[in-house]
């Protein structure tokens, strides 16, 4: 954008001026502005200014000269902040916002809270409180820790014929051995905790050093500073006189009702990024800063991978049940959770809808559940048994916006899980969407527990096993869960002790998707919108929930990494992943003779609409049914790719990146639409593929009666195609009377037994069916 003026500032202030001294509200939100845009000296006239907007810009810091002297209210949401150390420029602050910089964390919120000393609320929540907690409780704690931890390690080195060198030296040893050795507070805190140790040590060491060398001058600069101070707020006061003089009482009160609160984004964009969540509607223009932190130019092609409906019907869903975790249950089956008189333009609708349906069944359209396949075999009976909206924004019934993205259920502790699921298969499992994760009973529709954390948007869960050794030594399996998202920052969740234990700033930048490996159990791999996938052990926590994470490996892709899948019959040797543009395999065998960062071994080439063989495409969809049938798509118009990895991928050309065709077994019929993100998943033990719509139906396709065709038939065989199973119908949903429509079904997954079924939508309902 062009430079700020003086006019710009004129013009954008609440109500507009004629004088930058006069302005008390500034607006300057939504004007591409960056860090070298904000000049110390055109800011230094907003002496009086008292309300700054800075949202949805490109503000990588802010300047540490701003001179705003009275400044009490700022809004820097929806920038690329990575520091906010310069915020104490401001000693006035009252009330700062700052959400959605994908930089920013938890510790960065206590280092606001201990600099700004008149903070109330951050990110519109009330911080009196912790604010006062972080600035005496934690700092005394923090203090008699370095105090102890100077006269255990470093008390006999200090004495008064130390040269200035040696000073210093034992200086820099002082602060380092104490940011590495004291501790307080959990450790997602570690990076606040250093940051207050550093400066509390080096205030510790001036004090009992006594430099009084160094008092008397800066004595000399506060009188001056003083000085000047006392000059201008002399001069202050005569252009208040002057002001108060020549302003009228209209102008007055103008100006005490232009306040401007941060206004809510719209959630949908451009559909034009390749590296992007779908875009939810065509309909608005707005668009928000992409999640890059430095590539202004890459705006249109790296947005947030959350795009919510600008068109969503606002509707409130009066008649539902609100669990104590806040999540809304329309009353288990749908049809009957709601007894409003239907008016008779209602009506009119619902025999619409009827005389459309008849006529979908006259044209032979696949039909619900119950239903025969192809084989003419009765299909299952899966019974709606819950719809709960657990992600809302703020417990808010009426969010129908926010969009629910990955589940996986819980692992059972016996041994033999990964052997047997079905032996005991999990009814709880974890979903995420919006700031929120939430661990969900199947059975009971209960919401067992909520993670959330705000600011963040969550894209992937997966769950792992660990071995802890408690307090009295002995070794005890929990269940860990790993959730990751836009801020490309992994949390790992002790579920028992429901205990947030730590964090893995994994990515710069989004992750996509994430999963553990079968057979290490702390072996994790995160795919990101860096282009990267990496794999980490994030070793095992000890009693006092102390770890400590390494990276093992880096996989390089050509583009955004959507999913990714682990070779079941050789999980510690392949990786595959599907981008978008192409699905490739990696060699991912810890060996020393090969390099950490690593390209692709193999280029997996489809066909498309035409019949041509090609690898520039999207691959939005990938998971195993057995240990070599892959199931993929998207590459080819309503169908989804049946192939083999062990006749795709052959040994020869071994350590050389090769383009190979995938051995196409069968194509399964889907719907025809071209919208991105609706991914599939995989029963393997009951030989089932799932995938949803933009309908919001669920796809089932019973495939046990064809697996042993499908292993057998030649290469050079057309490929099969077949019907989906049944189709489970998107049930008749009201929210406040109206039909819930236009609902687009993210994910489908089922436990590993195919007891539950779960749909998770754009539209906040996680719908659950259950095995009749």
């Amino acid at each position: 954008m062009s430079k700020i003026t003086t006019e710009l500032l004129l013009e954008r202030a609440v109500p507009k001026s004629t004088r930058l001294r006069k302005i008390k509200i500034l607006n300057l939100s939504r004007l591409q502005i960056a860090t070298e845009d904000l000049e110390p000296q055109l800011f230094s006239h907003l002496r009086h200014l008292q309300e700054l907007d800075l949202s949805d810009n490109l503000l990588e810091r802010l300047p540490d000269n701003l001179s705003l002297p009275n400044l009490r209210i700022l809004n820097c949401n929806n920038n690329q902040l990575e520091d906010v150390t310069a915020l104490q420029q401001f000693p006035q602050l009252e009330e700062l916002s700052y959400t959605n910089n994908v930089y920013l964390t938890a510790s960065d919120d206590y280092k606001v809270m201990f600099l700004l000393q008149n903070l109330r609320q951050l990110n519109g929540k009330d911080v009196t409180k912790l604010a006062n907690h972080v600035r005496v409780v934690n700092s005394r704690e923090l203090t008699s820790r370095v105090t102890a931890h100077w006269g255990k390690n470093f008390r006999n080195q200090l004495s008064k014929t130390l040269s200035p060198e040696q000073l210093k030296s034992i200086r820099k040893k002082f602060v380092k051995s104490a940011q590495a050795h004291v501790a307080y507070g959990p450790s997602s805190l570690s990076d606040f905790t250093r940051w207050r140790v550093k400066m509390i040590a080096e205030e510790f060491l001036t004090s009992l050093i006594n430099q009084e060398d160094n008092s008397a001058p800066e004595a000399g600069e506060k009188e001056e500073e003083e000085e000047e101070e006392k000059g201008e707020e002399e001069e202050e006061e005569e252009e208040k006189d002057k002001i108060a003089e020549s302003m009228a009482e209209p102008e007055n009160k103008a100006a005490s009702k232009g306040t401007v609160t941060p206004s809510k984004r719209k959630g949908a964009r451009s559909r034009g990024g390749s590296a992007s969540k779908r875009s939810r509607s065509q309909s608005s223009s707005k668009e928000e800063p992409s999640p890059s932190p430095k590539k202004t130019s890459r705006l249109q092609d790296e947005r947030r991978p959350e795009e919510q409906r600008a068109s969503r019907l606002q509707a409130k869903e009066s008649q539902t049940a609100q669990d104590p975790e806040g999540a809304h249950r329309n009353g288990g089956r749908l049809p009957k959770a709601h007894s409003h008189k239907r008016s008779r333009q209602q009506k009119k609708e619902d025999k619409e809808e009827e005389e459309e349906e008849e006529e979908e069944e006259n044209e032979k359209d696949v039909c619900s559940s119950p239903a025969k396949d192809s084989e003419g075999e009765e299909t299952i009976s899966l019974e709606p048994v819950h719809f709960l909206q657990c992600h809302s924004k703020g417990n808010n019934r009426d969010d129908f916006k926010t969009q629910l993205w990955a589940c996986v259920f819980e692992p059972p502790l016996d041994c033999g899980t990964r052997k047997d699921p079905v032996v005991s298969s999990s009814r709880t499992a974890a979903t995420c969407g919006g700031d929120s994760v939430c661990l969900v009973n199947c059975e009971t529709g209960i919401v067992l527990k909520k993670y959330k954390v705000t600011g963040e948007e969550f894209f992937t869960v997966t769950w792992t096993t660990l071995t802890m050794v408690t307090n009295d030594g002995r070794k005890k399996r929990h269940n860990v869960l790993a959730a990751a998202g836009r801020r490309g920052i992994v949390k790992l969740i002790h579920v028992a002790a429901d205990y947030c234990y730590g964090e893995i700033k994994a990515h710069k930048k989004p992750i996509a998707t994430a999963c553990f490996s079968p057979i290490t159990e702390t072996h994790l791999f995160t795919a990101s919108y860096d282009k990267k996938i990496c794999v980490w052990d994030i070793g095992v926590p000890d009693c006092d929930y102390n770890f400590k994470e390494r990276q093992l490996m880096v996989l390089e892709t050509v583009d955004t990494p959507l999913r990714i899948a682990l070779v079941p019959s050789c999980p510690d040797r392949y990786l595959v992943a599907g981008c978008e543009k192409g699905c490739f395999a990696w060699d991912i065998r810890l060996d020393e003779k090969q390099p950490k960062n690593r390209p692709h071994d193999v280029e997996f080439q489809f066909p498309d609409d035409d019949g041509n063989e090609t690898s520039s495409h999207r691959v939005d969809g990938l998971a195993f049914l057995n240990e070599d049938i892959v199931v993929s798509k998207s590459s080819k118009t309503g169908s989804i790719n049946l192939w083999s990895w062990s006749r795709s991928f052959k040994e020869q050309g071994k350590g050389s990146r090769r383009t190979v065709q995938a051995v196409i077994l069968a194509e399964l019929e889907w719907s025809s639409t071209d919208l991105p993100y609706l991914t599939l998943s995989t029963c393997p033990t009951e030989e089932y593929v799932f995938c949803g719509d933009e309908k919001g139906s669920v796809w089932l396709y019973d495939l046990s009666n064809h697996l042993s065709a499908l292993s057998a038939a030649r290469e050079d065989r057309a490929a099969k195609r077949i019907g989906p199973s049944q189709v489970l119908k998107w049930p008749e949903l009201k929210a406040n009377g109206e039909p819930l429509t236009d609902v687009l079904v993210n994910n489908v997954v089922a436990d590993p037994s195919f007891t539950y079924l779960v749909a998770l939508t754009d539209v906040n309902i996680a719908a659950i069916w259950k095995k009749a």
